[in-house]
C-alpha cells in the first residue's frame, strides 16, 4: 500500500488514485501525494497538487496517515512538515491524525518490535505527534510475503480509522478550500447535466468545454492562494532548518539517506457508492 524506497527524491510525485475492495467492508480509495517539502519540486506544482487531492477527496477527510520509516531517523524536514500541514489546514486536522511506519521487515530482522523501537530513545517529536493522535499508530512490512500477516496490518489501520471516525462524531475533516472545491465541483457537474439535458450534440460539447475551462481556473485561484501559504511556511521551514543546523553542526554519514517529506494519505467515506460504503486514503 505504501510505496517506500531509499532515495533522495520523493516516490510519490503526482496525486494518485487506487481502489481495492475490503470483504465484507469498505470500498478503499487510496490517494497518495507529494510530499509538502520536496526538493525537486516547486511549491506551485505542490499546491496545484493538493488542490487536486482535495478535488479527489471531495466529500471530506475522514483521516490523515503520518507516513515515517521506521529505518531511519525523523528528519527535521518531518518535523517542521507536520507543523506546515497545521497551518494549511488548521490543528483540527490533527484529530484524524493516525502514524504509519513502513520498514516492519528490518525491526523484525533485529527482532524488535515497533514499541521497542519507540522506547529505545524515543525522540520528543515522535513521542509528542503519539501524544496529539492518541496513540495510533501501525507498522507495515513493505517486503513480506505472509498474507495473513499483510491481513493483521491492514486490520489494524483500518481499527483507527474506524476510531478515528467515532472519535469524531463520524463527521469528516473539512476546511473552506474544502468546502469550497466541493461547491464547484458539484456546481460543474449540475451545469453539465442541464446542458446534456438540452440535446444539442455540437452546442453540448463548446458549453461543457466552457464550463470545464471556467472550473480549471477557479482550481487554479485556489491553487495560487495555497502556494501563498506554503511559499510562506517555506521560508519559515529554511530559516529554522537553518538555526537547527547552526545549533546542531553534526552532519549524518553519507551513507544515511535523505527521506523526502512524508505523503499525506486521506481515508473519504462515501455512504451510499451503490450502496456501498466507500474509504479513500490519501
Amino acid at each position: 500500500m505504501f510505496n517506500s524506497k531509499l532515495q533522495a527524491r520523493g516516490v510519490t510525485m503526482k496525486c494518485e488514485m487506487y481502489r481495492a475492495a475490503i470483504q465484507d467492508g469498505p470500498i478503499i480509495n487510496v490517494i497518495d501525494t507529494p510530499g509538502l517539502f520536496d526538493s525537486v519540486v516547486s511549491t506551485d506544482y505542490i499546491s496545484k497538487e493538493i488542490v487536486n487531492c482535495l478535488s479527489m477527496a471531495e466529500k471530506g477527510i475522514h483521516a490523515v496517515l503520518f507516513v515515517l520509516s521506521a529505518r531511519n531517523r525523523v528528519s527535521q524536514e518531518e518535523e517542521l512538515t507536520l507543523d506546515t500541514l497545521q497551518q494549511i489546514f488548521e490543528s483540527k486536522i490533527l484529530d484524524y491524525l493516525i502514524v504509519v511506519f513502513t520498514g516492519g521487515d528490518e525491526l523484525e530482522a533485529d527482532e524488535k518490535t515497533l514499541d521497542d523501537y519507540l522506547h529505545e530513545g524515543c525522540p520528543e517529536f515522535l513521542t509528542r505527534v503519539l501524544r496529539l493522535c492518541g496513540g495510533r499508530k501501525v507498522l507495515f512490512n513493505n517486503r513480506t510475503t505472509d498474507k495473513f500477516k499483510k491481513a493483521e496490518q491492514l486490520k489494524q489501520l483500518l481499527a483507527h480509522v474506524a476510531d478515528v471516525g467515532r472519535q469524531n462524531g463520524q463527521k469528516p475533516y473539512t476546511d473552506q478550500m474544502h468546502r469550497q472545491i466541493k461547491e464547484e465541483g458539484d456546481k460543474l457537474r449540475e451545469q453539465q447535466r442541464m446542458v446534456e439535458s438540452k440535446k444539442l450534440a455540437a452546442e453540448a460539447e463548446t458549453m461543457k468545454k466552457n464550463l470545464e475551462l471556467e472550473y480549471d481556473e477557479k482550481m487554479r485561484r485556489m491553487a495560487q492562494i495555497l502556494e501563498r501559504r506554503l511559499k510562506e511556511n517555506s521560508e519559515t521551514h529554511a530559516r529554522a532548518i537553518r538555526e537547527l543546523r547552526e545549533a546542531l553542526p553534526i552532519r549524518p554519514p553519507h551513507n544515511v539517506p535523505v527521506r523526502h517529506p512524508f505523503p499525506l494519505h486521506i481515508p473519504v467515506f462515501d455512504p451510499f457508492p451503490q450502496m456501498r460504503p466507500q474509504c479513500s486514503i490519501m
